[in-house]
């Protein structure tokens, strides 16, 4: 009994950490000009490729930006001006050639691979991970989006070096948060249907 009881108080603290996490997450726009370990930044991409990913296909990629000149770069012709504020971005990318059995084709089937309809959701995961992370570390962390502005990841693309088959989808600058903007309470129970619409 006094086993089963440590182990309810346990997954009672675990669910409680997490949901702090997830309940505390804000978009910080300014930092410090503290950098980032390489620890934090692989703990950061551990994250992101910890997301679930649909038939386990991982269709993502990562760049991370922590020269302040390619940072100017990227905010001369794009709209997000906190790029050279932060000391690390993470550019969440997701390979446009992978592909996909259809989901109703025989498992043993030669049937022909579409392109994969999911990256862009596999590599929100992915990106959302990164948040939730940089949360959890007390970093700061905002998701500016590429994706689906030519505009914006035309101009990622070429300042990267980004190869045709490859779509950035977004941008998340990371860093030591120089402000505290308090999280927003997004409960509505009106957006909730049981049962049915």
């Amino acid at each position: 009994m006094r086993n089963s009881s440590i182990m309810e108080n346990n997954s009672n603290i675990a669910l409680e950490a997490v949901m702090d996490v997830i309940l505390s997450r804000k978009s910080v726009r300014k930092y410090t000009a503290e950098p980032l370990t390489e620890a934090e930044i692989e703990t950061l991409l551990r994250a992101g490729m910890a997301a679930p990913s649909a038939k386990n296909i991982q269709p993502w990629s990562f760049i991370v930006v922590t020269d302040r000149e390619t940072a100017r770069k990227l905010v001369t012709k794009n709209v997000n001006r906190m790029y050279p504020e932060a000391p690390c971005l993470i550019v969440v990318c997701g390979d446009l050639n992978t592909t996909v059995k259809p989901h109703d084709a025989p498992k043993d089937s030669p049937a022909i691979e579409r392109p994969n309809p999911n990256w862009m959701i596999d590599c929100s995961a992915a990106a959302e991970n990164i948040l939730l992370a940089a949360e959890a570390m007390g970093l700061g962390a905002v998701w500016t989006a590429c994706w689906p502005y030519e505009d914006r990841y035309s101009v990622v693309k070429e300042v990267l070096g980004i190869p045709e088959n490859v779509m950035p989808l977004a941008i998340i600058p990371v860093g030591h948060p120089a402000e505290t903007p308090a999280p927003k309470d997004k409960w509505r129970p009106e957006k909730i249907h049981r049962g049915r619409w």
